[in-house]
């Protein structure tokens, strides 16, 4: 008799090992109630502590459970690289340059699809500080006697698929060596214009626990000069009695003698 082995017993919801992408999610919950002042630094500090020690979804869950955010849901595990970002999902955005300039750039969500015109125009697009909630997007060029302008950082995935008819189209092909790191597909053409795509060297995506790690020590030295000046202002307030206190002294030591003769 063939004797089947027992199947594994189901590993409960809690029990599932947490991402790095679960993480993230979750440290960039408690940023925001931080903000919204739910949260004071010492209890935001504490909690970022237990969210990149936890090992699983379980140990997740206390940090959340008296915040907005966790109302009725618990921190689902994230589905890979997809997740890159929270929130809803951000609409695509248009981008039209027409005998004028049209710039995209600093700390912003980038969309699944973005689509920029530049007739007579140009268009800058710089995604080196945004955030990115999806792990692909999408650049829809079109350039006629004009030019779109792409940087992006350079650990990511850029690919193109596009062409230049009398103009030039030219997509600085990268691969992230992260399998999960996010992808920008650069598609359109140029006509008598220019589109031009490349990594900007130097600039990479930034680190969600170095900007926390970053924004703790800001608010601890932040507290400390706070600190510093109550301090300084309780010492001078001190200060400003004690010579009342010594003025007063003196008037009725001088009230007494003159009494006295």
């Amino acid at each position: 008799m063939k004797l089947t082995k027992p199947a594994p017993a189901a590993v409960a919801e809690g029990d599932i090992r947490a991402s790095d992408a679960d993480r993230d999610r979750v440290a960039e919950i408690l940023r925001e109630a931080l903000a919204e002042g739910r949260l004071d630094p010492e209890e935001h500090a504490e909690r970022i502590d237990t969210v990149y020690r936890a090992k699983t979804m379980g140990e997740l869950e206390p940090v959340l459970r008296d915040l907005p955010a966790a109302r009725g849901s618990r921190p689902q595990p994230g589905a890979g690289g997809e997740s890159y970002g929270t929130g809803a999902p951000v609409p695509d955005q248009n981008l039209v340059a027409i005998f004028s300039a049209s710039v995209r750039k600093g700390r912003w969500r980038a969309p699944a699809r973005i689509n920029a015109f530049a007739f007579f125009g140009a268009i800058e697009i710089d995604l080196t500080e945004a955030v990115f909630p999806q792990q692909q997007v999408q650049i829809n060029a079109t350039s006629i006697f004009g030019s779109v302008d792409i940087r992006v950082p350079e650990n990511i995935t850029l690919r193109s698929n596009g062409s230049g008819v009398l103009g030039s189209f030219e997509v600085e092909a990268n691969d992230a060596e992260d399998a999960d790191a996010p992808q920008v597909l650069v598609n359109g053409y140029a006509v008598l214009g220019s589109v031009e795509a490349r990594c900007k060297r130097g600039a990479w995506i930034r680190d969600l626990r170095g900007r926390l790690r970053e924004g703790r020590r800001e608010l601890r030295h932040q507290l400390r000069e706070e600190h510093r000046e109550r301090h300084e202002q309780l010492r001078q307030e001190r200060q400003q009695l004690w010579e009342g206190h010594e003025r007063l002294r003196a008037e009725r030591r001088e009230r007494r003698d003159r009494f006295r003769k």
